[in-house]
């Protein structure tokens, strides 16, 4: 894999998130409360939510629209909601952020 670096973990709340923008669309990156990373794509399959916008609960995020809840390490939609959604490997090294670069520019990175 090539790794890009994307950002500190420092610039990211535990529990929170922030979005990588693509030619394809956006990539939001999560931090655990265990300051664990995952990159998931940004937008529900429901209704399009911002999946960044939502609430970060152990390793899982709820969609701020309809409350649709991912997993973070594999987005498969949790309970009786069908769905899921692309992730993207995710590391931290040295403090910082790195994304799996080949598969951003599959996506078309801008």
């Amino acid at each position: 894999m090539t790794w890009i670096d994307i950002g500190a973990l420092d610039d990211i709340p535990a529990r929170g998130a922030r979005v990588v923008k693509t030619a394809q669309g956006c990539v939001a990156v999560f931090r655990t409360q265990d300051d664990r990373v995952f990159a998931l794509d940004d937008r529900c399959p429901h209704k399009g939510g911002q999946l960044s916008e939502g609430l970060v609960h152990g390793h899982r995020v709820t969609c701020p629209l309809h409350n649709w809840v991912f997993d973070l390490e594999t987005g498969q939609a949790q309970g009786a909601d069908e769905g899921q959604v692309a992730t993207f490997a995710a590391r931290i090294e040295g403090g910082r952020i790195w994304l799996d670069a080949a598969r951003l520019l599959r996506r078309g990175a801008a």
